[in-house]
């Protein structure tokens, strides 16, 4: 069973930075791309950022030159490197994963449950 496992989610004030991690565990054989999304109160989910396997990234233009995405292949874990924190960015940020449990299956997404970051003064 794949299970994805944020960390790192609190409170700061507007200017701060706060890291992200999301660590899938269980069976997996490959996963490919991953991604941070959000979703504020009364609003839906949108992007944050997405990375493939091989690195190459994209992000929310509402974040770009302040939140950086970054995965450790190895440990199956992505990263959201969040610095000049505004009120704005206050949300449930979650992670997810599009990947393989077996070498003849398919890929499927996999969600993670969520860490809460608010950014206030």
């Amino acid at each position: 069973q794949v299970q994805l496992v944020e960390s790192g989610g609190g409170s700061v004030q507007p200017g701060g930075s706060l890291r992200l991690s999301c660590s899938v565990s269980g069976t997996i054989f490959r996963a490919y791309d991953m991604g941070w999304y959000r979703q504020a109160p009364g609003k839906q989910r949108d992007m944050v950022a997405t990375i493939t396997r091989g690195g190459s990234t994209t992000s929310a233009t509402s974040v770009k030159g302040r939140f950086t995405i970054s995965r450790d292949n190895a440990k199956n874990t992505v990263y959201l490197q969040m610095n000049s924190l505004k009120p704005e960015d206050t949300a449930v940020y979650y992670c997810n994963a599009d990947l393989t449990t077996t070498w003849f299956d398919g890929r499927s997404l996999y969600w993670g449950q969520g860490t809460q970051v608010t950014v206030s003064a």
